[in-house]
């Protein structure tokens, strides 16, 4: 059953190490308002002054406190390289690693300045708790969650709501449902009213987890005692309730030490309620609490042990998808860049393992984009529209200058061509940005197939993806450009060579056989008085 609680001190440290809240681990927690002597409870099951003291809010963050039982002939805890084998009791800090602190000052520094670093020194809290372990002779294996005392009123540069703030803090502690609730009141206030009771009660409304520690009894008013409540006829606690007398703050001053004030306390109890001395004071507590958080842990550890067999279960197979360790870093990214690379193109290939089936994608949206979308689009372009019987005929005649033409001048063929292929640059341009957009859509989709190495290095991941969008970003202009100059390649020679053109000659022919007809109809400009010389039946004759 001993060996329960460093178990659970463990699985604490690792938690608190990794920032995981996955698991609620059995552990006391301890609440009260300030003032309540909250504080010198634990110092006195710790035998030791270790936490700081003052006015106002002193504890701004949670304290784990782990006490270790370490007999000198442990070997367990004792080591000769950390020069503990001789100690009587010392401290480690979490956050200190393997530091040690036999002096209980520095421990309190230390706690002042790990929470100045966190909290601030503007007396404000922080939720991020601070975990120390103390190895001694003279205590019992505790696991204790120290809270900041309940306030109403903020002070100094206290935030307006630090009620609420730490109101949810303490919630947040007193809800895990494998916690002991250790309520503090001090005796002489109204126990009914107690803030510990009642914040206890909401999370735990039959007691079942609830342990109250009156404390002051020494400082109640003359004439009354708390053997009603002690008994638990004003507010039962279904696990008891325990009086202390603790220090008093002349009893701190005068440096009155905690063994002192132990031998006071037991006096004290024989003497004013002898009936129950046996059942109240410090050592009783310490034991009370060592053989709750026993039977807690005992209870709590089938399910307990389900969930960590579970978690690292899952773990595991996460581990495990991370692939080996990284010896050599620089062949493991050669690795990881080929690899996205062979994804990237197998998307373009249609080689890739995991294939859409909802949508086209890689080479196949590209296939598409080309003979479907652009194909379309160059099918739709008529080559004679936006341009009239009327545009061809003035660009025919004002080829020929002020001289008769006897045949079609190249130039106005030319022109009008020219006209024609340009119109081909829009729609070329635009399949170029379609290409591209999803090119940038197959480097997303190559996350998929490279998923395994893109949850083990998230960030090396990202960098390949804005550094490929990045390249094919920097090569956009290029490929326009390039366009561009295909049409102007096109524009700077027309081949009449070819078999198309001569095809379509017999079209012109017949087109320049309506040319005078068609212009005397349509502008009298160009309509001549004179006949046309026999020789030259298509070309007007040019008469004063």
């Amino acid at each position: 059953m001993e060996a329960l609680i460093p178990v659970i001190n463990k699985l604490q440290d690792v938690f608190n190490t990794v920032g995981a809240d996955a698991i609620q681990l059995p552990q006391i927690v301890v609440l009260g308002t300030q003032s309540s002597g909250k504080s010198s409870v634990i110092e006195s099951l710790v035998g030791r002054s270790f936490l700081p003291r003052g006015p106002g809010i002193v504890t701004r963050r949670p304290l784990v406190l782990q006490l270790v039982y370490s007999p000198k002939d442990s070997k367990e805890h004792r080591s000769a390289e950390e020069g503990t084998v001789n100690l009587e009791e010392w401290g480690k800090f979490l956050h200190t690693k393997d530091k040690i602190y036999t002096d209980f000052d520095q421990m309190r520094q230390e706690i002042e300045r790990e929470t100045d670093r966190m909290a601030g020194s503007n007396k404000g809290i922080c939720p991020e708790p601070i975990s120390l372990k103390i190895f001694s002779t003279r205590v019992v294996n505790l696991t204790l969650v120290d809270l900041p005392g309940i306030t109403k009123v903020p002070i100094g540069d206290q935030p307006e709501d630090i009620e609420n703030q730490i109101r949810n803090l303490i919630i947040k502690y007193i809800s895990n449902p494998n916690s002991i609730i250790l309520a503090v009141t001090a005796a002489n206030t109204d126990m009914a009213t107690s803030e510990a009771i009642k914040m206890s009660k909401e999370v735990d409304p039959d007691g079942r987890r609830t342990l109250a520690v009156v404390t002051k009894l020494d400082l109640m008013d003359a004439g009354t005692d708390a053997i009603d409540i002690l008994c638990g006829r004003v507010i039962p606690v279904k696990l008891g309730i325990i009086g202390v007398v603790n220090r008093s703050q002349q009893d701190i001053i005068d440096n009155k030490s905690i063994g002192d004030a132990l031998k006071d306390e037991a006096t004290y109890l024989q003497r004013k309620y002898p009936t129950i001395a046996t059942r109240n004071g410090t050592p009783h507590l310490a034991k009370t609490l060592n053989r709750l958080l026993m039977h807690h842990i005992r209870d709590c550890l089938p399910e307990l042990k389900v969930r960590v067999n579970v978690m690292i279960s899952q773990f595991q197979s996460l581990l495990n998808s991370y692939g080996e360790d990284v010896s050599d870093k620089s062949q493991t990214l050669l690795q990881i860049i080929t690899k996205f690379a062979s994804a990237y193109c197998s998307t373009i290939e249609g080689t890739a393992r995991n294939i859409e089936t909802t949508e086209l994608c890689g080479g196949a949206r590209i296939c598409y984009i080309f003979h479907e979308t652009f194909g379309r689009t160059l099918d739709s372009i008529h080559p004679l529209v936006g341009l009239t019987r009327m545009d061809i005929l003035t660009a025919i005649r004002n080829a020929t200058g002020p001289r008769p033409a006897l045949f079609v001048p190249e130039v106005s063929f030319e022109l009008l061509v020219k006209r024609q292929i340009r119109r081909l640059e829009d729609p070329s341009l635009r399949c170029v940005e379609l290409v591209h957009e999803e090119m940038q859509r197959i480097v997303q989709h190559c996350g998929t197939e490279v998923q395994q190495e893109m949850l083990r290095f998230p960030r090396l991941h990202q960098r390949i993806v804005d550094v490929v969008t990045q390249l094919l970003r920097t090569r956009l202009p290029a490929t326009n450009a390039m366009v561009e100059n295909l049409v102007q390649i096109e524009l700077a020679y027309i081949n009449t060579k070819h078999p198309d053109f001569h095809r379509e000659a017999a079209l012109v022919s017949g087109l320049l056989k309506s040319t005078d007809s068609l212009m005397d109809e349509h502008s009298p400009v160009y309509r001549q008085k004179t006949p046309r010389p026999a020789s030259s039946p298509h070309v007007p004759a040019i008469t004063d």
